[in-house]
């Protein structure tokens, strides 16, 4: 029997490991760019699966045009833009890979910290210009002694608290739905968001977007914060407010930012941009050839299982959206 994949995500799917994964069922790929839910519903108005990126959404509207859809395939770990209750309701699988890019993503966070905190940026722009001067980067804050505060503490902060080890930091979480003794066998303390904002020195976000966690870093999070505090966002832009952060850059009420994800991507001109406190990436943090393939191999991997009648390996919860 031949199936028709519908694929949105021609970036990070690896195309030789995607073919040879889907060839084995006989599947026909259509890739298509436009990821707005008119053009991807019509898309997969006959297709038998559909795998997206972060940047389609897959909408009720869009569950709803499918007249033979049986499973929806996220490459990757958040499933913020599809509507998994809806897809669930209408009989179909919704399956992501929880744990994909743990290690780029855990050491991209480790790699914006230190690019804030040495201002590697500021020095390579001054050298570049012709300068040789220490002090165009100053005050450099030492790591040593530091103490991290990870707002959310799943596969990605855990990694990411071992690879803290040996930096003579302290590292404290708040995640309320994980129980403190996972977090302290990494020797991590639970405690409050409130405490983790008032106490860190480098705040790190590894929360998944929903309805509870956007914006969570609003003006009120970012007063709380020391003045000399770090802000670090692999996680999900939406997290943020961006207005209320430059307010507090721009007013000296926050010592610096590493945004790898952004509340709109790509952001445009973002006043964000003008600063140099702040290190930006374009939400690149899952990005190795390792992990291209892995993922490739596990979404399509999956998104075969169910179209063979066989249960995923990584199915979505519809209640939470996790996994």
């Amino acid at each position: 029997m031949s199936y028709k994949v519908v694929v949105s995500d021609t970036k990070v799917m690896d195309g030789e490991t995607r073919a040879a994964v889907l060839n084995a069922v006989d599947a026909t790929v259509e890739t298509i760019t436009a990821k707005e839910p008119a053009a991807v519903a019509r898309a997969v108005k006959d297709a038998d699966a559909l795998i997206v990126d972060a940047g389609t959404q897959v909408t009720a509207a869009v569950i709803d045009a499918a007249d033979s859809l049986k499973v929806v395939g996220r490459a990757g770990i958040g499933v913020d833009n599809i509507d998994v209750q809806a897809a669930v309701e209408a009989g179909m699988a919704v399956v992501n890979v929880p744990e994909y890019s743990v290690e780029e993503v855990s050491t991209h966070t480790f790699a914006l910290v230190l690019a804030c905190l040495r201002k590697i940026p500021t020095f390579d722009r001054s050298v570049k210009r012709g300068e040789w001067e220490w002090s165009v980067g100053q005050p450099v804050r030492r790591l040593a002694g530091s103490t991290v505060g990870l707002v959310a503490f799943g596969k990605l902060a855990s990694r990411f608290a071992a690879k803290l080890r040996g930096f003579d930091v302290d590292v404290v979480a708040y995640d309320p739905y994980v129980p403190e003794y996972r977090m302290g066998d990494l020797g991590v303390e639970s405690v409050t968001f409130g405490t983790l904002l008032a106490d860190s020195d480098i705040v790190s976000l590894h929360a998944p977007l929903t309805d509870e966690t956007r914006g969570m870093i609003d003006a009120d999070a970012l007063d709380q914060m020391r003045d000399d505090a770090l802000l670090v966002n692999t996680a999900r832009g939406g997290l943020v407010d961006e207005t209320a952060l430059y307010d507090a850059l721009a007013g000296g009420d926050l010592g610096g930012a590493g945004l790898d994800v952004r509340e709109a991507e790509p952001p445009g001109d973002s006043p964000l941009h003008d600063l140099d406190s702040v290190v930006c990436s374009p939400h690149v943090a899952w990005y190795s050839e390792a992990s291209r393939v892995e993922l490739t191999q596990t979404v399509a991997e999956d998104v075969i299982r169910v179209l063979r009648g066989e249960e995923p390996e990584n199915p979505v919860d519809p209640e939470t959206g996790w996994f």
